[in-house]
């Protein structure tokens, strides 16, 4: 017969109270604007416009449908899908390379090279908005690549500015993440003959999926988030990403808030699926290591 363990339950301290009255203000700071854009979205710009933002009722999915049909969606996620699926994988394999160099090899630039890496993401990136413009503009593409011919305007462009920008942030949690594998691994790999890309691909990237997972996550969301470079590096309207489309819910003269906000949920509907998706190895991904000491 089993007896059951009592579980022991921490003590409430004058201090435990203090930090989950702190964590619970901060998760409703961080829900009320989704919160607020789902209630605006489900009601009518005429109700209000007569009562207000801070009443009930007016409730209507007609923002849904006319924001999907004036920004034209459809074609907008599928240019996201474009421009986000082959920037994160490029970015992932590119700083799993980089990372594999660096954690597999003692040389003398290993730390200058991480630290080149890195320190690319502290640099703001409006202050490279001209030089990177001009050379847009004057790098040629073939015609099957590119309709305008150039870098510019095309989601090469964007492909390439997006894997540039996230590369450093990734080497630098990967090359964390393979110096703390066993090099046992390594010289097993070299007795049975396996050349540097099978200890690469066959050894390494498998121990490192749940990373990647977690990396893939966030790169994901930030990516197909992005708004600044596709505003500034394309004037083709039917090549924007989606984030970038939403402008097509703003008049000249005038602003519906309502839709807006519809157009903003449907737009952040794809990360919550993936984050969701990829929730448990995102999680994982974090917390490995946080046992070790």
């Amino acid at each position: 017969m089993s007896v059951d363990t009592p579980v022991r339950r921490r003590k409430l301290t004058p201090q435990r109270l203090l930090l989950h009255a702190f964590l619970i203000a901060v998760s409703l700071a961080w829900l009320f604007p989704i919160a607020w854009a789902v209630l605006t979205s489900l009601r009518s710009y005429d109700y209000t416009a007569a009562n207000g933002y801070v009443s009930f009722g007016g409730w209507t999915f007609d923002n849904y449908v006319t924001a999907w049909r004036t920004a034209e969606f459809g074609q907008h996620f599928l240019n996201s899908l474009y421009i986000t699926v082959p920037a994160v994988l490029l970015t992932l394999f590119l700083a799993s390379c980089v990372a594999f160099v660096i954690a597999r090899f003692s040389w003398k630039l290993n730390i200058v090279l991480l630290g080149v890496f890195t320190a690319a993401n502290l640099l703001p990136q409006q202050a490279l908005l001209i030089p990177l413009f001009r050379m847009f503009t004057e790098v040629p593409l073939p015609e099957f690549m590119s309709d305008s011919e150039l870098l510019y305007d095309s989601y090469w462009g964007l492909i390439l500015i997006n894997v540039a920008f996230q590369c450093g942030f990734c080497v630098f949690v990967l090359s964390n993440y393979m110096k703390a594998l066993p090099r046992d691994l390594y010289e097993a790999a070299m007795v049975d003959g396996a050349s540097i890309w099978r200890q690469y691909w066959q050894v390494t990237m498998p121990l490192c999926r749940p990373a990647l997972a977690a990396l893939a996550t966030l790169e994901v969301t930030w990516i197909y988030n992005e708004f600044f470079w596709a505003t500034v590096l394309m004037r083709t309207g039917d090549k924007f990403p989606v984030t970038s489309s939403l402008n097509n819910l703003r008049g000249e003269f005038f602003t519906d808030n309502n839709l807006v906000s519809a157009g903003s949920v449907l737009v952040a509907i794809p990360t919550l699926v993936i984050f969701f998706m990829l929730q448990r190895h995102f999680v994982r991904g974090l917390t490995l290591g946080a046992s070790k000491g």
